[in-house]
């Protein structure tokens, strides 16, 4: 959780948990992340979805942010709600009609029709949204999508710790690991009071843990049971 919530190195959260008594090296941070990060970030997701497509004046905000690979330009689209919760981030090389396209039909397979499309003023969107049938709802007035373009800051600063990305597909992953345990955690201070932002804070870190010994639970099954069947001598074999 520390180096996908926080903008931290591999080598600074080695130092925090050496700090509480945990030895390992920040290879072992990379190794955890890699393995555990999309079944956390899988689950949150499965739990926000109902929620999420409940909502009756739901609306979306989607842009595009240049990711550079290796010195190659690459296109991380974002669709974020009315509310200011991620709801999918998508890795293209180009940003043209045929990737907003498959961008939209991502989401909407996901999480349904939304009452209004706001974007910015790039053609792809209207062209994409006029093949699936709801160019009627895109809205592209102006500043109306600053919510999207502020949800690009976290990973922006996390992006920047990161040093950058190497691969495609490594953005892609963390880009939607991120997402949820961003959602996870953002409680929009803004929108309550004192009290109630201590309560939510709370209850999302209760939430967390009870994940996390879940999931730990499941992986430490799975791995004994690995470990009796490789131990397992079959029978008819003789020595």
């Amino acid at each position: 959780m520390l180096y996908v919530r926080f903008p931290l190195s591999l080598r600074n959260v080695a130092d925090l948990l050496h700090e509480r008594g945990i030895e390992i090296s920040h290879e072992t941070v990379r190794f955890w992340w890699n393995r555990f990060g999309p079944l956390f970030a899988a689950e949150i997701r499965k739990n926000r979805v109902g929620r999420t497509r409940s909502c009756t004046n739901w609306q979306w905000h989607l842009d595009e942010v240049f990711v550079k690979i290796n010195g190659e330009t690459h296109y991380l689209w974002r669709a974020v709600d009315h509310e200011g919760e991620v709801l999918e981030s998508y890795v293209t090389k180009r940003r043209d009609r045929k990737a907003a396209l498959k961008f939209l039909k991502k989401i909407m397979k996901r999480y349904g029709q939304p009452e209004a499309v706001v974007t910015d003023k790039l053609r792809s969107y209207g062209a994409a949204m006029k093949v699936i049938g709801n160019a009627s709802r895109q809205d592209t007035g102006r500043w109306r999508n600053n919510r999207a373009e502020n949800s690009h800051l976290p990973f922006r600063r996390r992006e920047h710790a990161m040093l950058r990305f190497r691969r495609m597909q490594s953005l892609q992953k963390f880009a939607s690991v991120h997402a949820s345990i961003y959602n996870h955690f953002n409680q929009q201070r803004h929108l309550y009071s004192r009290d109630n932002f201590k309560l939510n804070r709370t209850t999302a870190l209760s939430e967390w843990k009870q994940l996390c010994s879940a999931l730990v639970r499941a992986i430490y099954g799975y791995l004994r049971l690995v470990r009796i069947s490789l131990t397992a001598q079959p029978a008819h074999l003789t020595y």
